[in-house]
């Protein structure tokens, strides 16, 4: 079964929402390179909160994009990683962000226009 984004009532809606939100495409974008930990990840992608990484990270390890390790130490050590859905999202969504970075002095030239 495949899903339908164009259908409002389909739940394909949802996932483009949870992973095409700016946080959630930086946060995959960062852990491409690997696992990281939280206070990591926050300072790899500026201007979020902690409240707005957390939550990010909470929707993404529920739909099956993140994968969050706890190593039982003390205090409890919680790394975040991509799983092999969440490797499969983040090679399109990183190439959007390619895409952007490197377009972006035509974008600012059209603004100015």
């Amino acid at each position: 079964m495949r899903g339908d984004v164009f259908d409002s009532q389909c739940p394909a809606r949802t996932v483009l929402d949870h992973v095409t939100s700016k946080w959630a495409v930086l946060v995959l974008a960062a852990l491409r390179q690997g696992p990281l930990r939280f206070s990591a990840l926050r300072r790899t992608i500026g201007g979020v909160s902690e409240k707005m990484l957390a939550q990010t990270l909470r929707t993404l390890e529920t739909d099956g994009f993140v994968a969050r390790e706890v190593v039982p130490t003390t205090p409890p050590q919680v790394s975040y990683s991509l799983t092999e859905l969440g490797t499969g999202v983040a090679s399109h969504v990183t190439g959007l962000l390619d895409w952007i970075d490197t377009r972006l002095p035509d974008v600012l030239a059209a603004r100015s226009a």
